[in-house]
């Protein structure tokens, strides 16, 4: 059996992509010989480095060869492939393989979704695929089609609770862009609780740059705003080491979204949240912006009130409540944290995916 998978977005290697290599994972372990269209060839060792997956069995295929062919030639091409998955990037593909899986990311909208073009595209593709039930609503409605909802895989075994520190831990892309991490946000709630008498504690932010660190003018603007405070940048480290601070750090913010109307503009809030399961597995509290998927994640959590904020000073308020705490363990539920982390494991993706191809 033959599988191909198109991902426009791999040159990042954030959740998306991870959710992307995971499904190749899966497919080559069924016994799929798995093609990636890409041009880039080392882009499956760095995905085995930062993620940790058995790629060996997954191979490139260049994508300038291919996405070049007319109509005619990728019929015939795709005509030789068992399965083709394909990443949407707000367009419908025409695919042509004999079985057909579209992943929606993100919740878009306003793209022309239900035009007749589409419409007799869909009918080419067995099953239509959304990261979360807040994507599918937006899916669903902006396309006329009823999707599947497949979360993400996390790697939840691979975060362990190691020797705490007093540190509060956010873990984003260093970018100013759709789905921007609001980073200034934490920082300027973190300066206002040194400002008020916190003592002993230091928030950590580790994301991707893309751009050279010194060239990223966001992250300048951000070390500027930080400057004088026990704030530190980890920029680009090795996932050894994410997992490393994950294990340290006592409480985890996340603030994508912030200051959003997610109904007029949902592709800017966080479409699920697979950094606050990674903080879960490890023990890491979670206060996380109120919006999109985060908020689907934690919709039936017994302590949601405490993990999900909206303003500053919601998240000032309650992560003082969260230190205030953090020494009476029983008064905080981190078993409940564990048992909904691993509802996102990798192995439960991979029975999920079975179930679908």
């Amino acid at each position: 059996m033959k599988a191909a998978i198109f991902n426009p977005y791999l040159d990042t290697l954030g959740g998306g992509e991870r959710y992307t290599f995971t499904f190749a994972e899966v497919l080559s372990a069924k016994g799929y010989r798995v093609n990636i269209i890409w041009d880039d060839k080392s882009i499956i060792q760095k995905a085995r480095n930062r993620f940790g997956l058995d790629l060996k069995r997954v191979n490139i295929l260049p994508k300038q060869r291919l996405l070049k062919k007319n109509l005619l030639r990728r019929y015939l091409f795709f005509r030789k492939y068992d399965l083709l998955f394909w990443v949407s990037d707000g367009s419908v593909p025409v695919m042509l393989s004999r079985k057909n899986i579209l992943l929606f990311q993100a919740p878009f909208h306003n793209v022309g979704g239900c035009s007749c073009f589409n419409r007799m595209k869909f009918k080419k593709i067995d099953a239509v695929i959304c990261y979360s039930h807040f994507t599918k609503n937006f899916i669903d409605k902006e396309y006329s089609i009823n999707t599947q909802v497949l979360y993400p895989p996390v790697s939840v075994e691979e975060f362990k609770p190691g020797k705490k520190e007093n540190i509060i831990l956010a873990v984003g892309r260093f970018e100013e862009t759709m789905q921007a991490k609001r980073q200034n946000v934490l920082i300027d709630v973190f300066k206002k609780m040194i400002d008020d008498g916190l003592k002993n504690w230091r928030l950590v932010l580790i994301g991707a740059s893309l751009a050279k660190e010194s060239k990223n003018q966001f992250l300048q603007k951000l070390k500027k705003q930080a400057s004088g405070y026990p704030i530190f940048f980890k920029v680009n480290i090795p996932f050894s080491e994410l997992k490393k601070f994950y294990g340290q750090a006592k409480i985890f913010w996340h603030a994508a979204g912030y200051g959003v109307d997610e109904s007029k503009h949902p592709e800017k809030v966080e479409h699920f949240g697979i950094t606050a399961i990674e903080a879960m597995a490890a023990n890491c509290w979670p206060l996380v912006y109120s919006a999109g998927g985060q908020k689907e994640i934690f919709s039936s959590f017994i302590d949601k009130d405490i993990v999900l904020w909206r303003g500053k000073q919601g998240l000032f308020r309650k992560t003082m409540k969260i230190i205030n705490l953090l020494n009476e363990k029983e008064a905080l539920h981190y078993n409940e944290l564990i048992n909904l982390a691993n509802k996102f494991s990798v192995n439960v993706f991979r029975k999920n995916v079975q179930q679908i191809i």
